[in-house]
């Protein structure tokens, strides 16, 4: 060693031996000794790495020195074989290192050594991390592609793929049946239709996806027809023999095949996305419709497989269905140990155990098997050990299906069916013990007990159902109880009944106080007193709901006509009138002017009339006035027409005062919002604000005048300039029985003709005169 150095290389040497651990100092005497003969850079490099082994720095330098060196030269040279076993030195501490095995396998395939650049990028991938293999891979591939037997590159496709997508593609699930297609392509290209059709098959059983399924069974079977087309060509060039039919056939059939196990290929792609979808299972069910072995292994893994409390859909109906198989094909043993198993499954929903032991019970019944129904419907209501609430989901649904109402229904139908008196009457005791009960069971109850004659147990079972429920829901239970009671004891029981009724009317919603008070009010005018049933009327106005008030009115004025007579009915006109809505109310004032003026009340109606105007708008209620006026035609005289035709005019300014001022206050609110009223009338821009309200005002004189009714033919027309008492006479020598009208003193002076009416007059009923006499 010493006799390679040189003068210069002594401090160097010096540096070295006191810092034999420092890479700069080995470093820097590499670089002062670069021109120096290749033996003594590598002797060089050998002395530092001796030093550190463990030095990438100098391994990485080293290594590229010394492929350099062999640059040129021919493969075969020796010189390649020392630098091959530098770098199995270096990769003893540079194992993890991804650049020394790239490095290293170009140096290997740069030789042409197939078989140990194979093995020696096997070794980098087992060497390196997963996430170095990216760097591996694109040479490996590379190198695959350039060599020319394909058994040589096969295994190393083989070995990428599994790896890129059984594991790296996990991230990339949305190209997953391009990929399946393309090594399928890769063995098509090679020639290995086997192994393509392999592919094609993992694939299929593999992908999640509808996507990916359609691309890989589309693919599949543009590759089987290929196929078959291939061999026709084949068959009509080369001829035709018998190998050659069976393999055709061979191709059809396998392509038929494909094509009819497409329904059942996707079914098993929906469900690995969902294994616990219900509905899917069912559709499987009926695709092997026809086999019956595969039907019961398909319920069979069903249930295995579904997790109730994951499931998607009503898992218990899979068990119902297998029962259900096994019933249709007369093996009763086998579905009733179905559903046996079906009991004891721990589902979601309580409801669902309880339409097992339904379905089990009905099984029972549809063969006509009813002592076993019952005993079925009875152990599903047995109180378990430990019980527990309905809506405890901590317990399992086994210790809470006793309080299922849907299996004490039925089992309470099936015990007035089969069972004995008692025994259907402890069912009832038990599901009102139990609070499951609905007003529904109440009335059944109820009316089970007087079909045996037991009506006061039936009443009985009434009250323990109005002391469950609460309005509304009590509101059917005290219909039928008071029907009942009143249908049994009539008015024998009257006080007792009244007490009833008053029960049941405190705290009952308005919605449903009319039937009540209808019932109530019946019961006093067929069993007690009229005055009674006049109260229980007049409460029921005021407690029933806004919108059934008016027919109330009408049904208390309708009974208290017939009971009290017509004269009766003027306090409830009254309180008709004050309490309904106008829309009512101008209703029941023409009706209580009519009654009056029946009755020879000219005054009494007319003040009606009077009343009922100031909520009359003359352009909506033209019927009103009308009526007003025909009843002023036949019972008034020229002054009341008059005054009828003032208020008339008074009423229309009052309205046409409020129409202005809500147009004002819209106008406002208007402009507000949008700047000025012309801006809603795009491409009138001329138009003004105030053009806007004239047109405005138009259209509503417009509407006035259309609603205005027509006079009579029976109406005179005169000249304006004629004077009250002109008028008078010639309405005397038109007719001396007319009267003079002036409709509108408004229009008299714009149309200068004011019109006359021609009265009718009618004999006064002696009534009116009271104890007077005719002279």
């Amino acid at each position: 060693m010493c006799t390679l150095q040189e003068d210069d290389d002594l401090p160097y040497e010096e540096e070295i031996i006191r810092n034999p651990y420092s890479v700069k100092c080995w470093m820097r005497y590499i670089e002062h000794k670069q021109n120096a003969q290749k033996s003594v850079l590598n002797m060089i490099y050998e002395r530092a790495l001796k030093e550190l082994p463990g030095s990438y720095k100098l391994w990485y330098n080293y290594l590229r020195e010394r492929r350099k060196q062999v640059k040129g030269k021919c493969v075969t040279d020796p010189a390649y074989e020392e630098v091959n076993n530098c770098h199995e030195r270096a990769l003893v501490f540079m194992h993890k290192m991804p650049r020394i095995w790239i490095d290293y396998c170009q140096l290997m395939v740069s030789q042409c050594k197939i078989t140990r650049s194979r093995r020696t990028f096997d070794r980098a991938l087992r060497a390196l991390p997963i996430t170095q293999h990216p760097r591996i891979w694109p040479l490996y591939l590379r190198f695959a592609r350039n060599l020319p037997l394909p058994e040589t590159a096969i295994p190393i496709y083989t070995l990428h793929f599994p790896l890129s997508f059984l594991g790296g593609l996990t991230r990339f699930t949305d190209q997953l049946g391009k990929l399946w297609c393309s090594l399928a392509d890769y063995y098509i290209r090679s020639g290995h239709f086997e192994k393509a059709r392999d592919v094609y098959e993992e694939a299929i059983l593999t992908v999640v996806t509808v996507r990916d399924f359609t691309q890989v069974f589309d693919s599949f079977a543009q590759f089987e027809e290929s196929m078959i087309a291939a061999k026709m060509e084949t068959t009509s060039e080369l001829g035709q023999d018998e190998e050659d039919d069976i393999d055709l056939e061979l191709r059809l059939a396998r392509f038929e095949s494909l094509i009819t196990r497409r329904p059942l290929l996707l079914n098993s792609v929906l469900l690995r996305q969902n294994p616990h979808n219900v509905h899917e299972w069912h559709k499987r069910v009926k695709l092997y419709e026809g086999q019956p072995r595969q039907i019961i292994n398909t319920y069979t893994e069903a249930v295995q497989t579904i997790d109730p409390m994951k499931a998607t859909g009503k898992p218990h109906t899979l068990w119902v269905s297998f029962a259900r198989f096994y019933e249709d094909n007369e093996q009763l043993d086998d579905a009733r140990t179905i559903f046996e198993k079906a009991t004891k499954v721990n589902y979601k929903q309580v409801d669902d155990l309880a339409a097992v032991w339904c379905e089990y019970g009905e099984m029972e019944l549809r063969h006509e098997n009813y002592d076993q129904a019952l005993r079925i419907l009875r152990k599903a209501t047995a109180i378990p050990a430990r019980k527990a609430e309905y809506f405890d989901s901590s317990e399992p649904v086994q210790n809470r299906v006793y309080k299922s109402l849907k299996v004490w229904s039925m089992l309470a139908d099936l015990e007035e069916s089969l069972g004995t008196f008692q025994s259907t009457k402890a069912v009832y005791d038990r599901i009102i013990d139990l609070r499951i009960a609905t007003p529904q069971i109440i009335i059944n109850y109820a009316m089970f007990l007087e079909e045996h004659n037991y009506f006061e147990d039936s009443f009985k079972a009434y009250e323990r159902g109005i002391a469950l429920f609460k309005w509304p829901n009590v509101h059917d239970i005290w219909n039928t109880y008071l029907t009942k009671f009143i249908d049994r004891y009539g008015g024998k029981k009257l006080e007792r009944v009244r007490d009833l009724f008053e029960q049941a009317l405190d705290g009952c919603p308005a919605k449903y106080a009319k039937t009540i008070y209808l019932l109530y009010a019946k019961l006093e005018e067929e069993y007690g007193l009229a005055r009674h049933a006049m109260a229980v009327y007049e409460r029921a106005t005021a407690a029933v709901e806004p919108e059934e008030r008016h027919q109330m009115f009408n049904i208390y004025i309708k009974r208290a006509a017939e009971i009290y007579g017509v004269t009766h009915t003027r306090a409830i006109y009254q309180k008709a009138i004050e309490v309904l809505p106008d829309e009512h109310a101008r209703d029941m004032c023409l009706r209580f002017a009519d009654m009056e003026s029946k009755l020879g009340e000219i005054d009494r109606a007319r003040a009606i009339y009077s009343y009922c105007s100031q909520i009359c708008d003359p352009r909506v209620t033209a019927r009103f006035w009308q009526t007003w006026k025909e009843f002023e035609v036949r019972h008034g005289n020229e002054d009341t027409i008059r005054e009828m035709l003032r208020i008339k005019r008074s009423v229309q300014a009052t309205y046409n005062t409020q129409v202005n001022f809500m147009s004002s206050q819209m106008l406002k609110a208007t402009t507000n919002a949008t700047g000025t009223v012309s801006d809603l009338a795009p491409g009138q821009s001329g138009v003004d604000d105030m053009k806007l309200l004239e047109q405005k005002a138009q259209q509503l004189a417009a509407e006035a005048e259309q609603d205005k009714p027509k006079p009579k033919d029976k109406i005179l027309f005169v000249r304006s300039d004629t004077s009250r008492s002109e008028l008078a006479e010639l309405a005397k020598q038109a007719n001396p029985d007319e009267i003079d009208i002036d409709d509108d003193e408004d229009e008299d002076a714009e149309d200068g003709e004011p019109d006359e009416v021609q009265l009718e007059q009618k004999s006064v009923p002696t009534a009116v005169f009271g104890g007077l006499k005719d002279d």
